[in-house]
């Protein structure tokens, strides 16, 4: 009798995930049915606009220096008004709460006062024997990491303990290991930041709601949480140990994202790592049109990666590219289309030895990759990986290309 049943019970689950007559690849593309091609679809109206939305302050190769200057001030002023950064009365001065000593280096723990009635904190590694100033790495990490899992420490709370012994999370400990100073911060409602998540949520932070209140007062978690990086940015600048002409700021995945909005506002940061994979963010969205068995498209990123207006400016290639000439690290790859734009930025700019970018292993050989002007549309998010060069499986913090490449940039 069982395998009637489980027969009965797969066929259940399968006429419950497709509906009568429901085939998703027949759908994956946006097609007109009408014979004037207009469409009924908000949906796919929507799309239509979003295919007709040409970036604003989109990099166009072979700038000559002074009209590069000027693309780099209207990208500047374009971040600043989409990040709303707010006017905030002045605030107590940042407090290091706790100092332990850790073997060759030193852990602080600091607390900061972004807003009134509010507090944030960050970790600082400082190496020993320290005698003059020298370069510090201003750590942001991923969705569901924490400054103390970069620092290889236990969580604030049991169910937010990371792997923090393992090398492929530990940021800021692998960088203080190489004679570096690294400051460690928590994203907006993660880690120290969360609400209830040491009650059982652990790593699924709830960044949803935290998002819907801000985009409902006009920001953005994006603008937020890069108000509170900027604020310990601030505070690095004026440190006597931080040579402050060797500041880097370094993201892995969702930290990416307030790392370039930090690069683009601040001139004077040295240095950037990007660990994550290049990707024109309009162009996913674009692409990405394969429903799942519910009859639902997706959508490429969660509510915490929107910001509104974003689209109407620039993708993310062109903010990269806007931080030529400094030095910029690309570690886990993307479409060579994409990095061939950034590359033009530093050519343009003199100092294409300051651009350095390395793909997955698994796409590591030019014949591997898929190499396109234009991805197809039709793609779930699986697809889409695949098309644009991406191995899930192996993403996280490559110290093995990073590290190297700092020695060489901050001698």
């Amino acid at each position: 009798m069982r395998q009637p049943i489980l027969f009965l019970l797969f066929g259940c689950f399968f006429l419950a995930g497709y509906p009568q007559g429901y085939e998703p690849q027949e759908h994956a593309v946006i097609r007109a049915t009408r014979p004037d091609g207009r469409l009924a679809s908000t949906y796919a109206i929507v799309h239509e606009m979003l295919k007709d939305t040409h970036p604003r302050c989109a990099y166009r190769p072979g700038m000559t220096p002074g009209a590069f200057g000027q693309w780099q001030d209207s990208v500047r002023d374009a971040m600043r008004t989409l990040m709303k950064f707010p006017q905030v009365p002045p605030q107590p001065e940042p407090v290091c709460i706790r100092s332990e000593k850790r073997e060759g280096y030193t852990l602080e723990k600091w607390e900061f006062y972004p807003f009134p009635k509010s507090v944030s904190t960050f970790l600082v590694l400082r190496p020993d024997n320290l005698k003059e100033p020298i370069p510090a790495i201003l750590c942001i990490p991923g969705s569901g990491r924490t400054k103390e899992g970069l620092a290889g420490e236990p969580g604030v709370c049991p169910a937010l303990n990371e792997d923090y012994t393992n090398p492929k999370t530990t940021m800021a400990l692998n960088f203080v290991k190489a004679g570096y100073i690294a400051v460690a911060v928590d994203n907006a409602a993660a880690g120290e930041a969360s609400d209830l998540e040491c009650y059982g949520k652990g790593w699924d932070y709830d960044y949803e709601v935290v998002s819907r209140f801000l985009l409902e007062m006009g920001w953005s978690w994006l603008g937020y949480t890069s108000y509170l990086d900027m604020q310990v940015l601030d505070w690095m600048k004026n440190q006597p140990s931080v040579k402050k002409d060797r500041i880097v700021v370094s993201g892995f995945s969702l930290g990416t994202e307030p790392m370039m909005v930090l690069g683009v506002l601040d001139r004077t940061i040295y240095a950037f790592v990007y660990n994550d994979f290049l990707c024109q963010t309009q162009e996913r969205a674009i692409v990405m049109t394969k429903p799942n068995r519910e009859t639902r498209r997706p959508f490429p990123n969660s509510i915490r990666h929107l910001i509104p207006d974003y689209w109407n400016y620039f993708n993310f290639p062109d903010v990269a590219a806007s931080l030529a000439p400094r030095p910029l690290l690309f570690t886990e790859g993307g479409l060579d289309r994409d990095f061939r734009l950034v590359e033009s930025a530093y050519r343009d700019c003199g100092r294409p030895d300051n651009l350095e970018f390395h793909h997955y292993p698994k796409f590591a050989d030019p014949a591997d990759r898929k190499d396109v002007e234009q991805l197809p549309e039709g793609l779930d998010a699986a697809a889409f990986f695949e098309q644009a060069n991406v191995d899930p499986p192996a993403h996280y913090f490559k110290s093995e290309l990073v590290i190297p490449w700092l020695q060489k940039v901050l001698r």
